[in-house]
C-alpha cells in the first residue's frame, strides 16, 4: 500500500502521531541533519520506503551522550537503519595532516555534532538500548569498510565494520534496492538471519559457518591482510575485480570471529526507476525545526542528478566500489518536470546551480556490455573503446531542454567534466557548453602531468589535458569577459616523488594555471591509491610504488602552491633535493624569486600569476 508522502518524515513521536503512526516501520539514524533533498542520503532513502509503503521516521544527529535521543521514536516494527551520513565521519571530523576540522558542513550552523566513527558509535548505543531490534548499517562509511581495510587515522589495518559493529547485516552503494528488499522479506515473516542472499548486502556468520556458494571467491582473511601487505594488496585487486553487478561473485573473508560474506553488488536502476526516485516530493529544505542553516544544502539546493555511475575508475576514488562503474541515466521529460517544479519555490532564483552526476557530461553514455555482461573485467573504460558510446550529444540535448524551461534564467553545471570525453569531441560540445553553462570557471581535474603518476592514478597523459587546455583557450579570443580553467591537482599521491611535483609546479609556472583548488592525497577505505600507500605495492602489477611521506607529503603540497610566501622554505628544500637550484633566481622562470623588500612587487610575475592560462 503507498502512504501519501509527508510535508516532511518525522522526526520525533508527536509528527508521528499526527500521520497517525504510532509504531514506525523503519527508524533511520543518521550522522548528517536531515534535509529533504535528493542529495542526502537519509531524505532520498526514507521517502523511497515510504513510496513502497513503510513508515519511516528519522532521528537526525542524536546525541551519543544521551541515550534518550535514541529512544525518541520508539522501537522499529522491522530494523534500524544506520549511516554516518553523507561523508565518512573520518574524513569529515579530520584534515589530510590529521588535524581536526572545525566545522561540519552537513549540521546546522556548521556545528560538530558527530562522534568519530559516527557508524559504530550509534549501533553500539542501538544495541544496547533495543536489544534484539535488527540493525542495519549503510552509507558511504559502513560501505567503503565492508572488507579488512587500512585505517589512515589509526595507521593500521582495521576488521570490517561489520565484524566490529553489532550490527545484523550491512548495506553497500546506492541503497535502495537491498533495503526494499530486507523490508519486505522482514514483513512477511522471514526472520534477518535467514535473509542471506539480497544483492547489495554482507552479512556475518560464525566463523565456521560461511554459507559460501560454490562461486564464492574466498579473500586473504583478516590476519594475512593485516600481516603481510602483498596479501593485503592481493586481497584488494580480486575485491576490485568482482565489484561488478552481472558477473561479480560472492566474496568471502575470514575474520578472528566471524565470516564476512559480501553478496554480488545490486543490480543498477533503470532509467525508469531513477525518474521515480528522483520525482518525490522533496521539500528542498531543511527540517523546520532547525534554528540554524545546513550549510551543507545550499550549495546543491537547486541542483538535479541527472544520472550515476562513473566509469572513470580514478585510482584515488572510492566511487566504482560504492555506485559502480555502469551509467544509468534519467530521462530528458522527468529532469525538465524536477526543475519546473523547482520554479515555484520561493526560494527560486532563476538558476540551476548544477545539473550532472560524479561526472556531469557522461550523462547518456552507453556502452553495449552493460545491458547483459557488465563491465569489461579490468573495469578500464576509455574513448578508444569501440563498445563505448561517448558522444556528448545527449547530454546537450539535456542542457538545452531545461534553458527552455520558463523561468530559468541560467543553467550552471558545478560537478565537473570529464575533458578526455570532449578533446576529440566534433558536436561543438565545449564552446556551446562554455557560452551557455560556464559562470566564470570550468573545473577540470587533470591532478598531475607526470605520466607515470597520472598512469597510477587511471588518469589520462598530461598530452590529452593540453589538448583540452588549447582548445579551451581558443574559445577565450574576442570576449570581452573570459572564463578560467580551474584544475583540480593533487601532492603526495603514491607514485609521486619531489622530482615529479617540481614538473608539475613547471607547468603551473608555464601555463599561468590557477592553484588554490589543491588536494594533499589522504588515504581513504577501499581505493587503490590508499593500498599503494598502505603496501608499497601496485595492486595491479604487483611491482614496487613509492609513497611520499611526513615532511616529504609537506614538501610535495609545498610545491603545489609555490607562489605562496609562506611555502618558501620547504620549495627550496624540495628544489635543492633534486638538484634544481637553477629554479631559485631572479628571472620569471624561477620558482623562487628573491624575498621582496617592504611593499615591493614584482609587476612581471604578479602578472603571469593572474592569468590562468
Amino acid at each position: 500500500m503507498t502512504l501519501p508522502q509527508p510535508e516532511f518524515l518525522p522526526v520525533s513521536r508527536r509528527e508521528g502521531r499526527n500521520l497517525g503512526i504510532g509504531t514506525f516501520d523503519i527508524i533511520i539514524v543518521s550522522g548528517d541533519a536531515y534535509v529533504d533533498h535528493p542529495s542526502f542520503a537519509a531524505g532520498l532513502l526514507g521517502r523511497v520506503l515510504w513510496e513502497e509503503g513503510y513508515t519511516v521516521g528519522i532521528i537526525p544527529q542524536p546525541d551519543w551522550k544521551n541515550p534518550e535521543d535514541f529512544r525518541t521514536l520508539g522501537t522499529p516494527r522491522l530494523f534500524f537503519a544506520v549511516s554516518s551520513g553523507n561523508v565518512d565521519s573520518m574524513v569529515n571530523h579530520y584534515t589530510p595532516q590529521k588535524k581536526p576540522r572545525s566545522t561540519d558542513a552537513y549540521s546546522p550552523g556548521g556545528k560538530r555534532r558527530r562522534p568519530d566513527r559516527a557508524t559504530l558509535v550509534y549501533t553500539d548505543l542501538l544495541h544496547a538500548f533495543f536489544p534484539g531490534t535488527p540493525i542495519i548499517i549503510g552509507g558511504i562509511e559502513a560501505s567503503l569498510r565492508r572488507f579488512a581495510h587500512y585505517d589512515y587515522w589509526s595507521d593500521r589495518v582495521r576488521q570490517s565494520i561489520l565484524a566490529d559493529a553489532p550490527a545484523d547485516m550491512l548495506v553497500y552503494g546506492m541503497g535502495e534496492r537491498p533495503l526494499g528488499a530486507i523490508a519486505a522479506r522482514l514483513s512477511r515473516g522471514d526472520p534477518l538471519g535467514e535473509i542471506t542472499d539480497v544483492r547489495g548486502t554482507v552479512i556475518r556468520k560464525p566463523v565456521h559457518n560461511s554459507l559460501a556458494k560454490e562461486d564464492a571467491v574466498t579473500l586473504p582473511s583478516f590476519n594475512e591482510v593485516s600481516l603481510s601487505r602483498e596479501a593485503y594488496a592481493r586481497a584488494f585487486s580480486r575485491i576490485s575485480s568482482e565489484q561488478d553487478p552481472f558477473r561479480g561473485r560472492p566474496l568471502v573473508q575470514p575474520h578472528p570471529k566471524s565470516t564476512i560474506i559480501q553478496n554480488p553488488p545490486a543490480l543498477p536502476l533503470s532509467t525508469e526507476e531513477l525518474d521515480r526516485i528522483y520525482e518525490l516530493p522533496y521539500r528542498r529544505r531543511a527540517h523546520p525545526s532547525y534554528r540554524e542553516p545546513v550549510p551543507a544544502l545550499e550549495p546543491v539546493r537547486f541542483s538535479v542528478v541527472s544520472h550515476r555511475g562513473c566509469f572513470g575508475n580514478c585510482a584515488f576514488c572510492a566511487l566504482s566500489l560504492h555506485q559502480g562503474c555502469i551509467i544509468r541515466s534519467r530521462s530528458i521529460p522527468s529532469i525538465v518536470r524536477e526543475v519546473t517544479r523547482m520554479t515555484r519555490m520561493p526560494e527560486w532564483k532563476g538558476i540551476v546551480q548544477d545539473i550532472g552526476g560524479p561526472t556531469a557530461n557522461m550523462y547518456g553514455m552507453t556502452c553495449r556490455r552493460w545491458g547483459e555482461h557488465g563491465t569489461c573485467p579490468d573495469r578500464s573504460c576509455s574513448p578508444d573503446c569501440p563498445g563505448l558510446d561517448w558522444n556528448s550529444g545527449a547530454y546537450l540535448k539535456l542542457l538545452r531542454a531545461v534553458r527552455e524551461i520558463p523561468g530559468v534564467k541560467k543553467v550552471l553545471v558545478g560537478s565537473g567534466i570529464r575533458y578526455d570525453l570532449i578533446a576529440q569531441d566534433d558536436t561543438g560540445f565545449l564552446e556551446e557548453f562554455c557560452t551557455n553553462h560556464v559562470s566564470g570557471h570550468l573545473k577540470v581535474a587533470p591532478e598531475h602531468v607526470t605520466r607515470r603518476v597520472t598512469e597510477l592514478m587511471h588518469k589520462p597523459p598530461c598530452e590529452v589535458f593540453e589538448t583540452f587546455r588549447k582548445q579551451f583557450e581558443q574559445l577565450q579570443a574576442g570576449k570581452k569577459k573570459r572564463q578560467y580553467l580551474l584544475p583540480y591537482l593533487m601532492s603526495g599521491h603514491p607514485g609521486c616523488t619531489i622530482g615529479d611535483m617540481v614538473e608539475l609546479a613547471e607547468y603551473i609556472r608555464d601555463t599561468g594555471l590557477y592553484t588554490e583548488q589543491v588536494q594533499d592525497f589522504t588515504p581513504t577505505p577501499m581505493t587503490a591509491s590508499t593500498c599503494m600507500f598502505y603496501t608499497g605495492l601496485d595492486p595491479a602489477t604487483g611491482e614496487p610504488v613509492h609513497v611520499p611521506k611526513g615532511r616529504e607529503k609537506r614538501i610535495q603540497r609545498a610545491l603545489l602552491q609555490y607562489r605562496d610566501e609562506k611555502n618558501r622554505e620547504l620549495v627550496a628544500e624540495g628544489l635543492r633535493q633534486t638538484g634544481r637550484e637553477d629554479l631559485i633566481g631572479n628571472t620569471w622562470a624561477c620558482l623562487i624569486r628573491p624575498a621582496k623588500r617592504g611593499g615591493e612587487k614584482d609587476g612581471k610575475q604578479q602578472g603571469r600569476n593572474k592569468s590562468s592560462i
